[in-house]
């Protein structure tokens, strides 16, 4: 396993909540999916949620070697939290391209968050790590 990149990002929750008071639903149809919106809006904290996922989207996109920029979405990284697990990242679209062609296969990644700021920090790696239960194993 070779670390092929790391991002790491702290975003100010009340930057957020003033785009969200500001822009409403244009502001969060370009950054967050459907199940972002569902997954922050039932939270108690929900600007520091939407903060900390932003926070993570801009993670992972350093942890690729690129900021955001005309051609990928915002959307192309999606914040996926399981329950009882660790959020995972999910890819798509010309950001997914982008990533394959560095080599990436597999995106780590953490998040926090205080009511003033929200942090995430990607790991990009070349190959996927086992999940709890999985085996451990690598091929020689």
């Amino acid at each position: 396993m070779q670390i092929l990149g790391l991002g790491t990002q702290v975003m100010e929750c009340a930057r957020v909540r003033q785009l969200i008071e500001e822009h409403a639903d244009a502001f969060m149809r370009q950054v967050y999916t459907d199940r972002e919106v569902l997954f922050c809006n039932c939270k108690k904290a929900v600007t520091e949620q939407f903060t900390a996922v932003w926070a993570a989207k801009e993670a992972v996109f350093r942890a690729l070697g690129t900021t955001w920029k005309r051609g990928t979405n915002w959307t192309d990284v999606e914040i996926v939290h399981d329950h009882g697990g660790p959020p995972h990242v999910l890819v798509s679209g010309p950001t997914r391209e982008l990533m394959l062609a560095r080599g990436v296969s597999h995106i780590l990644l953490t998040m926090a968050h205080t009511r003033a700021f929200a942090t995430a920090t990607a790991l990009a790696l070349d190959t996927p790590v086992p999940r709890a239960g999985e085996d451990t194993a690598l091929d020689d």
